[in-house]
């Protein structure tokens, strides 16, 4: 097993206090105690606690990348790589849902706009991985409406998935299909988008020797 790093380790200490008190309750200065640091130990890596939050997201987003490599990603038809890029974004959150739903109230306070800002630019970055795994390649103005689209898709789910406490996120998965049905039959009804450049499902790749499936 790999060793982790010290960064690794102040992510999952910050995120194991915050399981114990709230997200809101974390001190930079407990995490520091808890791995036997210093202060300027934690700050060599995090300039501040939100950043510790991107760290936590930027996770998500590598679980999700990682699960879009996989050989049978590609022979799923566009719908289904979006619905499976963003639940594979969710699962690697799950662990932490209570301080993830935290993270993301705080984000709101009044007195803190650049944690605004740098929420949008967080949400905005996380979208355009979403369309690069799932192989979108529209161009304007098709991308524009997609990436629009895709991201209401994304933030109304993130929000339904914070209070879901069905077996494996299963309501959020069946609340994710519903919107991106909706989201196809929207594009379906506006002139042009059927034509809009994309990849389709391609064959999963069979052992050798073996014939691949026939397409569902």
């Amino acid at each position: 097993m790999a060793t982790k790093s010290a960064r690794d380790k102040i992510v999952d200490t910050a995120l194991a206090l915050a399981e114990q008190r709230s997200w809101e309750a974390v001190r930079l200065h407990d995490v520091a105690a808890e791995l036997g640091i210093t202060l300027d130990g934690v700050r060599a890596h995090f300039r501040e606690k939100e950043d510790i939050v991107d760290a936590w997201f930027d996770r998500a987003d590598r679980a999700m990348l990682e699960d879009a490599a996989k050989p049978d990603f590609l022979s799923l038809a566009p719908r289904g790589r979006l619905q499976r890029v963003i639940m594979a974004w969710l699962s690697a959150l799950a662990p932490h849902r209570r301080p993830a739903r935290q993270m993301i109230c705080n984000k709101f306070e009044p007195g803190h706009i650049h944690y605004q800002f740098s929420g949008l630019l967080r949400v905005s970055r996380t979208v355009q991985w979403m369309r690069e795994a799932a192989h979108r390649d529209a161009t304007l103005p098709w991308r524009a409406f997609e990436e629009t689209t895709l991201t209401c898709v994304y933030l109304m789910t993130f929000f339904y998935w914070m209070r879901d406490g069905s077996e494996g996120s299963n309501r959020t998965a069946t609340f994710l299909d519903q919107l991106l049905g909706r989201a196809e039959r929207l594009a379906h009804a506006i002139p042009g988008c059927r034509k809009m450049p994309g990849k389709t499902a391609q064959p999963a790749p069979s052992s050798a020797g073996s014939k691949a499936a026939p397409p569902a």
